[in-house]
């Protein structure tokens, strides 16, 4: 079976053939939940780009979470040890979620099929090629007004998202009690709008397994060189 009409099986989902002007009425920018908007230019995911995501998967799937509760489709690929039970408790819409644990042989067919039927696409560490493979990709994720969204750095990509400070909360000094919340700060870098660095501290998870604001930011310092 061609890699478009088994995307077509999968209920809501759009092949290339019945696209049009696929970001038209769609809207610019993709939700993200309150807590993540600070990180990202316009407050969402900007259709047409390409966000890498370092240090932590569960920001991708708090990154898929409003967005799939608002009517978008998301397909996850290359990621074959994610959690259905992770992803709803970020709030994901699992029923506007479709895996593709491995893609196979034909990587491009099935990556290009991806972006022309959802609007959200995360790819795995373990497909991450190379310049080679992320300008195939770009035009294709813009023209299609999708969000690529990867599980590691990505050549070129538009905003990289770096997760880093990772500290635990709920054990007490003897070492009892159980792991609460855990608190991380999350950089924001990348070009035009969004070439000055944010920080925003979050609780990931937080107490009830999603995703919240955390304290005060530490000072982020240019180093020269």
């Amino acid at each position: 079976m061609a890699v478009p009409e088994a995307l077509s099986a999968i209920p809501g989902v759009r092949t290339a053939a019945q696209l049009a002007e696929p970001a038209a009425d769609a809207g610019e920018v993709l939700t993200v939940l309150p807590a993540l908007a600070g990180l990202l230019p316009g407050g969402g995911l900007r259709r047409g780009s390409t966000v890498s995501v370092c240090g932590a998967t569960s920001l991708v799937l708090a990154l898929l979470a409003a967005a799939t509760r608002e009517g978008s489709w998301a397909a996850v690929t290359g990621v074959p040890e994610l959690g259905l039970a992770a992803a709803a408790e970020f709030g994901v819409d699992l029923e506007r979620i479709a895996l593709v644990p491995h893609p196979g042989a034909e990587l491009v067919g099935v990556l290009s099929a991806l972006v022309d039927g959802f609007d959200l696409v995360v790819l795995g560490p373990a497909l991450i090629e190379g310049p080679q493979l992320a300008r195939r990709l770009a035009g294709r994720v813009r023209n299609r007004g999708t969000v690529l969204l990867t599980v590691g750095p990505w050549p070129g990509a538009d905003i990289e998202l770096r997760v880093s400070g990772r500290r635990w909360q709920g054990l007490t000094q003897d070492g009892h009690g159980h792991l609460r919340t855990r608190e991380v700060e999350a950089t924001s870098r990348g070009r035009g709008a969004a070439a000055r660095p944010r920080v925003v501290p979050l609780k990931l998870p937080d107490a009830s397994g999603g995703v919240a604001r955390g304290g005060p930011p530490r000072r982020l310092v240019e180093v020269a060189g």
